[in-house]
């Protein structure tokens, strides 16, 4: 049985990916920092689940637990930062720097600190998202967010051979992230920016998840970055 770990588990996509990892046999390992929301994550998958509170941006914890459950097979780190939204002119710059530390840094902090504990064919799967390379107005900020965290793939595929690297860049997806809106606000805001993809639709955690658990098991892909945004990128 290999071994996963997610990082940023317990619940929207990376819920959805462990989830899916569990289902197909592994050894699921899904790290997160609250320890309530962790617990109803893993009591929620079938299979071989273990939960680890975690922050992400701890080197040191990251390393104990990396440490604690190699090799790792496949690891997966799904972390969001909410800040950096909105015209650049206007944009509060201390909220773009909070993104980063909610998400770029943490994810090469743990990045970091796993790699001594991967299995020599392990694969790595990052989450950017479609602001990285969409020209959406009000998305400089968060977009450079993403960018970066994508800019990490190619240089790390290369690095780090064979270990494979990889990203997905989702869209809209409909988890907790959206949770600060108002019920009714989410649900005119995600009609009207469905209305808008080709696909008419926005994703669910699932979907996305799936483009994950391809690029994290399939041993023929390095260095790609999946678009998983339903067609967003094109309309931009």
């Amino acid at each position: 049985m290999t071994t996963a770990l997610v990082i940023g588990g317990t619940s929207g996509v990376g819920l959805a990916v462990a989830r899916q990892l569990a289902s197909r046999g592994h050894a699921v390992h899904v790290a997160g920092r609250n320890a309530e929301r962790l617990n109803r994550a893993t009591a929620a998958i079938d299979g071989d689940v273990h939960g680890h509170v975690l922050d992400a941006a701890d080197a040191e914890a990251a390393a104990a637990l990396a440490a604690k459950i190699a090799p790792i097979r496949h690891l997966v780190i799904t972390l969001a930062g909410k800040g950096g939204a909105g015209p650049l002119g206007d944009l509060p710059l201390d909220g773009l720097r909070q993104a980063f530390e909610e998400k770029y840094w943490p994810t090469v902090t743990a990045l970091q600190a796993s790699l001594a504990h991967l299995s020599e064919d392990a694969s790595i799967t990052l989450v950017g998202a479609v602001t990285a390379r969409a020209a959406l107005p009000g998305t400089a900020g968060i977009g450079s967010l993403n960018a970066a965290v994508e800019g990490l793939v190619q240089p790390l595929a290369a690095e780090l051979a064979p270990i494979r690297v990889n990203a997905v860049s989702p869209g809209y997806v409909d988890t907790p992230w959206w949770d600060g809106l108002a019920a009714g606000d989410r649900s005119a805001f995600f009609k009207q920016a469905a209305d808008a993809l080709p696909t008419k639709r926005i994703a669910t955690a699932p979907d996305v998840a799936e483009a994950i658990v391809l690029l994290a098991t399939n041993p023929n892909i390095t260095g790609t970055v999946i678009e998983t945004d339903g067609g967003a990128r094109l309309t931009a």
